[in-house]
């Protein structure tokens, strides 16, 4: 059974930061494109950053950019969010995403198979 859980969330102050986690059982993610969304209360799921198989091509969200970091450890099949001078419009649950193997990354949730259940990310003000 495929699992991606994660990790990571929590109440934070604006301008704080956060590191979420997102571990995989039952799927290798190695050869797999990783990403991150959110959804945020009454909004649709958006797209954060994604990264390919071995971590060598990210993209990004512009409104994350230069703040939030993606990378992956394959060995630990594990994938990571560093998020950095939160906002409070950035509170939501964050989701972790697995594409098929060795797709590019990509902003479409419909290109992904697979999805955890999410943690919740609050940023007070």
């Amino acid at each position: 059974q495929v699992q991606l859980v994660e990790s990571g969330g929590g109440l934070v102050q604006a301008g704080g930061s956060l590191r979420l986690s997102c571990a995989a059982s039952g799927v290798a993610v190695s050869t797999r494109a990783m990403g991150w969304f959110r959804q945020a209360p009454g909004k649709e799921r958006e797209f954060v950053a994604s990264i390919n198989w071995s971590g060598g091509n990210t993209i990004y969200a512009d409104s994350v950019k230069g703040r939030f970091t993606i990378s992956r450890d394959n060995a630990k099949n594990t994938v990571y969010l560093q998020m950095s001078y939160l906002k409070p419009e950035e509170t939501a649950v964050y989701y972790c995403a697995a594409k098929g193997s060795y797709f590019s990354p990509g902003s479409s949730d419909g290109r992904y198979d697979y999805w955890g259940q999410g943690t919740q990310v609050t940023v007070s003000s």
